[in-house]
């Protein structure tokens, strides 16, 4: 199969012609209709991440049909159409038993812990109770959009921030999962503002439910202009970027018992930012982290797409080839272009 692979971190990527998956007894191999261009991907390319081992095939948001299926894996069948949360959860240990496989201590996670999606097939480990069903009307690359950003963005407004209609929400970045973030929490009737260095990026949040933007380039206190609009601070407000700055002001624009939600990875020199604790305590803030999202909670994302309510297909900027994708994984960090950008061509 061919597939974009690396051989070292930080220097270019390579279309390489590699054996075929098989899949483990409790796996599946996926042929991939679709795959995103995550950030994630490109920490991963970077060296951010310590489960990766070289060579590597990254990928990761993935949406394709079952090729081949092991032979401890029932309800799954050659030829259905599939997707799967970034992080597979084992089943077995507690963090499974208790309903959260996002931070399985086991976890197996394509394109980090195994080569990943950027490739003609993928093999998934844990498939059984990892797998989601894609109804027929969702096109493959739609279903790979939603991937790690826009479920990652789904649990963090709605398990993790508890989300109530009326609020004031800030989405501090407005790249795939900030976007993600907004549509989400204007659909369940939030008052949602956008903050980025970005204006066309902001018009576009915008335009999918932000009621308020926010240059951060051209205000001299985020912080301060947030809490004079919503007249006291946000009920909720999500780093959707990851960065030390990004961090601090989403934490220190919420008003008194608000709550900060981090799903922008902090890593490199961002790994420890500074934290306005004074903040913390005298307000009693909330500071939650959230982490992709499980299999069983797919069902209420997919009837809000199937009802029309979420339309993730408007965050798709771009649809590449495999090809194409080499130079892009390299460039994420430049913050070009707007929403989610699709592998789609392989060949």
């Amino acid at each position: 199969m061919k597939a974009a692979l690396y051989t070292a971190f930080k220097q270019p990527l390579t279309i390489e012609n590699v054996a075929d998956p098989s899949p483990s007894n409790d796996g599946v191999v996926v042929k991939v209709g679709a795959t995103g261009l995550c950030r994630s991907d490109w920490h991963g390319w970077m060296g951010h991440d310590p489960d990766i081992v070289l060579p590597h095939v990254p990928g990761h948001e993935l949406a394709g049909t079952i090729e081949a299926v092991g032979k401890n894996v029932s309800g799954w069948r050659i030829g259905d159409r599939v997707t799967l949360p970034f992080v597979c959860g084992c089943n077995s240990c507690s963090q499974c038993a208790s309903g959260n496989q996002q931070v399985c201590d086991n976890q197996f996670q394509p394109g980090f812990s195994a080569w990943g999606s950027y490739a003609e097939y993928v093999a998934i480990d844990y498939a059984q109770s990892n797998l989601v069903k894609l109804p027929d009307q969702l096109s493959f690359e739609t279903a790979a959009s939603l991937g790690c950003r826009f479920v990652t963005s789904f649990r963090a407004i709605v398990d993790q921030g508890q989300v109530q209609a009326g609020e004031w929400v800030v989405v501090h970045g407005c790249g795939g999962v900030g976007l993600s973030a907004i549509m989400i929490a204007s659909a369940l009737g939030a008052n949602v503002i956008a903050v980025d260095i970005s204006d066309q990026k902001l018009a576009f949040a915008k335009s999918i439910g932000a009621v308020i933007t926010i240059n951060a380039q051209d205000t001299t206190d985020v912080v301060a202009q947030v809490i004079e609009i919503t007249k006291g601070g946000a009920h909720l407000s999500i780093d959707a970027l990851g960065s030390s700055v990004t961090c601090f002001n989403s934490i220190a624009n919420l008003r008194t018992r608000g709550r900060h939600v981090q799903v922008g990875l902090m890593a490199g020199t961002d790994q420890q930012p500074l934290i306005p604790m004074d903040k913390v305590i005298a307000k009693e803030l909330q500071i939650i982290g959230s982490h992709g999202m499980q299999a069983h909670r797919y069902p209420q994302l997919l009837a809000m797409i199937k009802s029309g309510k979420l339309q993730p297909q408007k965050l798709i900027g771009s649809c590449i080839s495999l090809e194409e994708s080499l130079l892009q994984l390299e460039q994420m960090n430049s913050f070009s272009g707007t929403g989610v950008t699709v592998i789609n061509r392989f060949s």
